[in-house]
């Protein structure tokens, strides 16, 4: 009901000619001040986190996040820059988690000696993370903190 109003609401001021409707009017805050007949100015960038630490994980088989910045980082397929920290051979140098074990498996689940080509691209699963405000609010409760709620006195 409230988007069938919205809609007749924008209609009406696009056929009186209000070229200044913003989207705050219908509520749309995710867009920022400009009128919905123009195209507004992209939000600045917010830089990436850059720390050592680790992000705890929401849910099992979630890939982890990536901590540092990745700027510059070649991953195609002539090189892979991730891997100069976290391979095997490099981790006690780096200090660097290493590569999980199922990064080695094909997708038979037979297990080679180097990284799997099918998980060479860091970045189709592990993103940086940003510094940035989320545009929207959430309020995800991840699984044991769910279940430590439910059992009386405590998870057990």
């Amino acid at each position: 009901m409230i988007r069938k109003t919205a809609i007749l609401l924008l209609a009406a001021a696009l056929v009186a000619g209000a070229g200044s409707l913003t989207a705050q009017t219908l509520n749309s805050g995710l867009r920022g001040p400009a009128p919905l007949n123009e195209e507004g100015a992209a939000a600045p960038m917010a830089p990436n986190k850059n720390t050592a630490e680790r992000e705890v994980r929401n849910y099992p088989e979630q890939p982890p996040v990536i901590p540092h910045s990745i700027d510059g980082y070649q991953i195609d397929l002539n090189g892979n820059k991730c891997l100069s920290c976290h391979a095997r051979a490099r981790t006690a140098e780096s200090q660097a988690p290493m590569v999980s074990i199922t990064h080695f498996m094909d997708r038979d689940g037979q297990f080679l000696a180097s990284v799997s080509p099918r998980r060479f691209f860091c970045t189709e699963c592990h993103v940086p993370q940003s510094t940035a405000t989320p545009p929207v609010s959430n309020n995800f409760v991840d699984v044991d903190t769910l279940l430590s709620r439910a059992a009386p006195g405590g998870r057990r």
